[in-house]
């Protein structure tokens, strides 16, 4: 009897949304506000492809793009950043993840995603306050590492400018800047921890945004450098709340 050929692969869904997204030599994603944009996608299971884009590429693409960055707070335009999102059937171009988040929400509402609360609120403001330094200073020296040559020399160009010293200078003092957060990292921890008796999440049973921009920081730490990250996750709830995002981190390009 003639073997049968097997039988043809089913052919990809076309992508609703290109993402665009931060390059690094690893060819994964590693922007924490990218992150929770991908996290919604994943979890949402949107069929997306994603472009990376080096540091001093950003600007120049997406204004070829024809993108309109947000007007910032003070009237002005932002600049160009990353994510941006192409949703492909609307031919809508969208930058910063707070807007699309909202986006995603709205035109893609099953599985619902809620994206504020009042817990979360509370933790999203004290993760911008308690820790933000020390977590910032042990993050941005080790980011360059795994930058292209090209996003090397904007980066450090960019920040130490900023900065007015060596990125590499941040590190003189980490461990005592990781001291006098402790406490509140601690604290910080236990809030995450709330509902645990209803579930992993920060809400309980279901994740809400506030789970992803949690998991987005950890997971960027985790590529930039694996001591940041075990460094974090020893906390309480820091740990759980990436354990319980993991399903939605698989695909990270």
């Amino acid at each position: 009897m003639t073997p049968q050929p097997p039988a043809p692969a089913e052919p990809k869904p076309e992508p609703e949304i290109v993402l665009y997204d931060l390059a690094c030599i690893k060819n994964v994603c590693f922007s924490p506000v990218v992150w929770r944009i991908r996290l919604m996608l994943n979890y949402k299971r949107i069929t997306y492809r994603t472009v990376f884009l080096e540091f001093p590429d950003i600007e120049p693409t997406l204004k070829e793009l024809g993108v309109v960055p947000p007007v910032s707070a003070a009237g002005t335009p932002s600049r160009y950043t990353v994510p941006t999102i192409h949703h492909l059937p609307s031919n809508t171009f969208l930058m910063d993840s707070a807007p699309i988040a909202s986006f995603i929400e709205s035109t893609y509402p099953s599985p619902p995603l809620p994206l504020t609360s009042d817990l979360g609120k509370l933790i999203e403001t004290n993760a911008r306050s308690v820790g933000a330094r020390a977590f910032r200073n042990a993050v941005m020296p080790r980011e360059v590492r795994i930058l292209c040559p090209r996003s090397q020399e904007y980066f450090r160009s960019k920040r130490e400018a900023a900065l007015g010293h060596r990125l590499e200078d941040l590190l003189e003092h980490e461990e005592e800047e990781w001291r006098a957060v402790d406490k509140h990292m601690t604290a910080q921890g236990e809030l995450m921890l709330t509902n645990q008796a209803r579930g992993p999440f920060v809400l309980g049973e279901k994740p809400s945004y506030t789970d992803f921009f949690l998991a987005g920081n950890l997971q960027s730490a985790r590529v930039i450098d694996e001591g940041v990250f075990q460094r974090l996750v020893k906390y309480p709830g820091y740990g759980e709340i990436y354990n319980a995002c993991q399903p939605y981190m698989e695909r990270k390009d």
